[in-house]
C-alpha cells in the first residue's frame, strides 16, 4: 500500500530503506520485529483496520519481546467510500490491552511530525501513533521536530469560572480534538465553564491530568474517533476509577464510534449520521448538565 501510505514518496527517495511485503500485514510485522532485533529502528505503515489482521504477530512477536517497533496506522476513524472494512474503528480498543505499548494520537499535522519523531526517538518498546485519512487542518508544520514526554497530555482552553454543576471539561484524543474545540465555541455562550484538553496519549494516560479534570469540573467528556467499547473514554474512566477520582461525583460522558459497523459514505457525512459533531457534541453536554440525576454518562 505504498501511494495509500504516502510511502511511494520514501521509496522513490530512500529505495535502500523502503521494504513492501505487498499486502501481507502479519509479515509485515514479522519482518519488523526481525529488523528490530538486529538494531534497527523499523516504521511498519499500515492501515488501521489492516494491522488487525497482525494481530497475533503483534502480541507474541513485538509486545511480549518488548520490541522497538513503531507502528503507523493510516486511517484511523472513519475513512469515507471505502466503507466498514476500511473504518479503523478499533485499534484503540485492541491495542490498549497489550502490555509494553505506547498508545498516541495527533490532534493536527504539526503534532503528527512531533509524534512522529518521539516514536522515533523512543527505546523502550513498541510504539503507536494513529491518523486519519486525508488532509490535515491548516496548522504550520514545524521548523523543528520535538520529542514529546511520554504519557501527557495537555490543556489547551482554560475554562471559565462557574457555579458548580456547570463546570465541563472536554478530552479529546487524536481528531477528537478538533471536534471537542468546535463543541467548546458552541457552548461558550451557554454559562458553562469549558476546559478542552488534548490527552495524546491513550496508553499510558495522563493520570494526573485526568485527576485535575476530574477535581476541577462536575463532567468529563471523552472524544475519540473509535469504538467507545475499550477505547480511550474507557481508559479515562478506569484510570479515575482506580485513583479513587471518581468518588467526587464526576460525571464521564464518553463521544465516539457506535457499537455498530457504519456504512459507506464521505467522512462528513458519516460524522453527522453518528454524531461526532462539534454541535452534536454541544448537545449532548447540554443534556447530561440538565440531567443531574445519574453519576455517569455513557454513550
Amino acid at each position: 500500500m505504498n501511494s495509500g501510505t504516502g510511502l511511494n514518496i520514501l521509496q522513490k527517495a530512500l529505495p535502500e530503506r523502503y521494504f513492501d511485503v505487498g499486502i501481507a500485514e502479519q509479515q509485515a510485522v514479522l519482518f519488523a520485529a526481525g529488523l528490530s532485533l538486529q538494531g534497527v529502528k523499523p516504521v511498519a505503515a499500515i492501515y488501521s483496520t489492516f494491522l488487525q489482521r497482525a494481530f497475533d504477530q503483534i502480541v507474541h512477536d513485538v509486545c511480549l519481546q518488548k520490541l522497538n517497533v513503531v507502528f503507523a496506522m493510516d486511517r484511523a476513524g472513519l475513512v469515507g467510500d471505502d466503507g466498514p472494512t476500511h473504518h479503523g474503528a478499533f485499534d484503540i480498543a485492541y491495542l490498549r490491552c497489550l502490555p509494553n505499548i505506547v498508545l498516541m494520537a495527533p490532534r493536527d499535522e504539526a503534532m503528527l511530525v512531533h509524534m512522529l519523531r518521539t516514536a522515533l526517538s523512543y527505546d523502550d518498546g513498541p510504539i503507536a501513533l494513529r491518523y486519519p485519512r486525508g488532509e490535515g487542518v491548516g496548522v504550520a508544520l514545524p521548523d523543528e521536530p520535538k520529542t514529546i514526554a511520554i504519557g501527557s497530555g495537555e490543556i489547551l482552553r482554560e475554562g471559565k469560572g462557574a457555579t458548580t454543576g456547570r463546570r465541563v471539561a472536554l478530552i479529546g484524543y487524536g481528531t477528537g480534538v478538533g471536534k471537542a474545540l468546535a463543541a467548546a465555541d458552541l457552548l461558550a455562550g451557554d454559562e458553562l465553564s469549558v476546559t478542552v484538553a488534548d490527552a495524546r496519549f491513550a496508553k499510558p494516560i495522563d493520570a494526573g491530568l485526568m485527576a485535575q479534570l476530574a477535581a476541577e469540573h462536575d463532567l468529563l467528556v471523552t472524544v475519540e474517533e473509535g469504538v467507545v467499547a475499550g477505547g480511550f473514554g474507557s481508559a479515562v474512566w478506569e484510570t479515575l476509577n482506580e485513583a479513587g477520582a471518581g468518588a467526587s461525583g464526576v460525571r464521564i460522558l464518553r463521544v465516539g464510534l457506535p457499537d455498530r459497523y457504519v456504512t459507506h459514505g464521505k467522512p462528513s457525512l458519516l460524522h453527522e449520521e453518528i454524531g461526532f459533531t462539534g454541535e452534536r457534541i454541544a448537545e449532548r453536554v447540554r443534556a447530561a448538565i440538565g440531567d443531574r440525576s445519574s453519576a455517569a454518562v455513557g454513550a
